[in-house]
């Protein structure tokens, strides 16, 4: 199990939670957002990997819903590129959430067992945001599965019945992107989670409805491998 495997704690993970949920009580944005900007549309989901810095201008001439795990927010923004959503447990460039948050992305917070203070400070300073939790749901903070910022960013659009699913910048190797490195701590344990990840989503697309595809490098079980210049035939 994750928790073993990382030594994460379920009591510390659902006390995360019900902050988010007391942060959030009465001005969670309604769920069916996600579902009215994603169901039977084309997603692009974009993550921070080392191969988003060549591959993100892209994405300025394809008409897809766009959702950026975390520090791929800070890329899209310094190219002119506002998310649709954004996928976050608060540890990417602090100022590009609020900025995206500001612009009005669709703010989708995750609490975990060790992001309560960073939740605390940013939380409140948003006006776009839906929670979700890796442990039991509460009444207004979802678990859309996942493990990864960006692996839960596919499920969540795989949640909300997206037409197809593209990945671009999602690497899942052996080398930090510059767009997470300043915020990782500890590289040996960024890449056994980014595993973890791509776990998850070969596990996804045994049983979900979307098209999966990959732009990015490498190969992940069940998603058609493109070169950037066939996302837009996937339309």
């Amino acid at each position: 199990m994750l928790r073993t495997r990382f030594g994460y704690s379920i009591v510390e993970d659902q006390s995360t939670a019900r902050l988010l949920s007391e942060l959030l009580q009465n001005r969670s944005l309604e769920v069916n957002r996600l579902k009215e900007l994603i169901d039977g549309r084309n997603v692009l989901v974009v993550g921070a990997g080392p191969s988003l810095e060549n591959s993100v201008g892209v994405i300025k001439d394809i008409r897809y819903v766009i959702i950026s795990a975390d520090g791929a927010t800070e890329a899209l923004l310094e190219n002119g590129i506002r998310p649709d959503v954004v996928v976050t447990d608060l540890d990417g460039d602090n100022e590009s959430l609020l900025r995206a948050d500001r612009m009005g992305a669709i703010m989708v917070v995750h609490a975990h067992g060790d992001n309560a203070d960073v939740i605390r400070s940013l939380v409140p300073k948003m006006k776009n945001c839906i929670g979700t939790t890796q442990v039991k749901p509460l009444h207004n903070i979802y678990n859309f599965g996942g493990f990864t910022d960006g692996d839960r960013a596919v499920f969540l659009a795989s949640e909300f019945n997206a037409k197809k699913i593209v990945l671009l910048g999602m690497d899942f190797g052996d080398k930090i992107g510059r767009y997470s490195k300043a915020r990782v701590r500890n590289e040996g344990l960024k890449i056994a989670k980014l595993s973890v990840g791509k776990e998850l989503l070969e596990w996804l697309s045994t049983f979900s409805n979307a098209e999966l595809y990959n732009a990015s490098p490498g190969i992940i079980k069940g998603f058609m491998n493109l070169s950037l210049r066939e996302i837009k035939r996937t339309d």
